[in-house]
């Protein structure tokens, strides 16, 4: 058994090697196939930045991996919360060590266990070793053995099916914790590092037909011209003017591709807008320009930042090429990727108000797509959204 886990290791170390990342996927480590197929990476390889701890314990990130070794038992959870996805990482655990993926957890530090799917990282004297999921599921073949292996696991509705090393060990389908959670890994007992973790929003309907307009509403006395092109994109020409979703949306997730055909043109993603009211909502930014040579330092926000609240992190795209972009957000919290990459994780902790530009909005509100000025000229295509499932407890799993 050992020596089957040890070639399904070496196999997914090898597949892993053969998906080297285009410049396009720089610092998230994604191919642009994958990039398109809607995937973001929720560790960026170098910092901890999208990740926050539920308990001391000494999280931290050697070698391109994030890594713990020793501190109270608990979890290192994002802080964007997620329902249905598929979700791929490798790990690699030292013998004896108790760990695990907590799959739509509330991120409760006093008991991380409960009402969530906990996917268990473990030797096999365990009652749940390696691939098993936990209270569930059993899987006989895994273990902990200081080797990489790679785990994909794809949490739709109450069902989790997962596979370790490419191979099947559990498709559970029954009661469970239901809607959106966070994705958190545990420290429990031992040494244990992860690395290449990524996840792919699922089902995320489409809200561009690709012919006309259908389902928003323009605005035709304002400058900007939006029109469906020959290929089935979005074209926005001039400004100042907006495109405005019928469709509203409140906690959701949002999936685009854009490209800027200029130079440092600018151009936003409105959302939790008040209709009817011009730009009237929270701004996620488009604008590639950054000072000095150095992408650190957006010229005006930078490309996913949080237009007068969070500027982006880094300037991930560059202008007159195709870039993707991910928005998610559970009220207060605003997350961003840009071809995969976070640049933003912002928190709003002004006093609640109905307008957004002056306070907290938790309702509900449309998407608007912004003309800036005359010099406006961008292409959309890809543009999908979804509210996220509320979240809802299953059966008590706590340990």
């Amino acid at each position: 058994m050992k020596f089957m886990m040890r070639i399904r290791s070496m196999v997914g170390l090898v597949l892993s090697l053969l998906l080297v990342p285009s410049a396009l996927g720089q610092g998230s480590g994604l191919t642009v196939a994958e990039l398109a197929d809607g995937w973001i990476a929720l560790f960026d390889g170098e910092t901890l930045f999208g990740w926050t701890a539920t308990a001391k314990a000494d999280w931290h990130v050697h070698d391109g991996a994030i890594a713990v070794q020793s501190g109270e038992v608990g979890l290192l959870r994002t802080t964007a919360q997620f329902d249905d996805y598929v979700l791929q990482l490798e790990f690699r655990a030292e013998p004896g060590t108790n760990s695990g993926l907590f799959l739509r957890t509330s991120g409760n530090p006093t008991r991380p266990g409960y009402d969530c799917y906990e996917l268990n990282i473990a030797p096999p004297d365990n009652p749940f070793p390696t691939g098993s999921l936990v209270g569930q599921s059993r899987y006989e073949g895994g273990g902990s053995d200081s080797l990489w292996h790679t785990l994909e696991v794809t949490v739709q509705g109450d069902r989790v099916a997962v596979r370790l090393d490419g191979q099947a060990t559990v498709d559970f389908q029954g009661p469970g914790p239901r809607g959106r959670g966070y994705f958190g890994l545990q420290h429990n007992q031992g040494a244990v590092e992860f690395r290449r973790i990524r996840l792919k929003p699922l089902g995320l309907p489409p809200l561009l037909n690709g012919k006309d307009l259908s389902g928003w509403k323009t605005y035709p006395a304002l400058a900007s011209k939006f029109s469906a092109n020959p290929g089935g994109e979005l074209q926005v020409l001039g400004g100042r003017g907006l495109l405005e979703s019928e469709q509203q949306f409140g906690d959701f997730v949002f999936q685009c591709a854009c490209r800027v055909n200029g130079d440092r043109l600018n151009s936003g993603i409105f959302f939790r807008c008040q209709s009817g009211d011009q730009m009237n909502g929270y701004e996620s930014q488009i604008h590639n320009g950054f000072l000095n040579d150095d992408r650190s330092k957006p010229e005006d926000c930078g490309t996913g930042g949080i237009f007068r609240r969070q500027d982006a992190r880094r300037v991930i795209p560059n202008d007159r090429e195709w870039f993707y972009k991910t928005i998610v957000t559970t009220a207060p919290r605003v997350g961003v990727w840009v071809n995969g990459y976070q640049v933003t994780d912002w928190v709003d902790s002004r006093k609640p108000d109905p307008n957004p530009r002056r306070g907290l909005r938790t309702e509900p509100g449309t998407l608007m797509i912004q003309g800036h000025d005359p010099t406006t000229d961008l292409q959309f295509k890809q543009i999908a959204a979804r509210e996220l499932a509320v979240r809802a407890r299953g059966p008590q799993t706590d340990r």
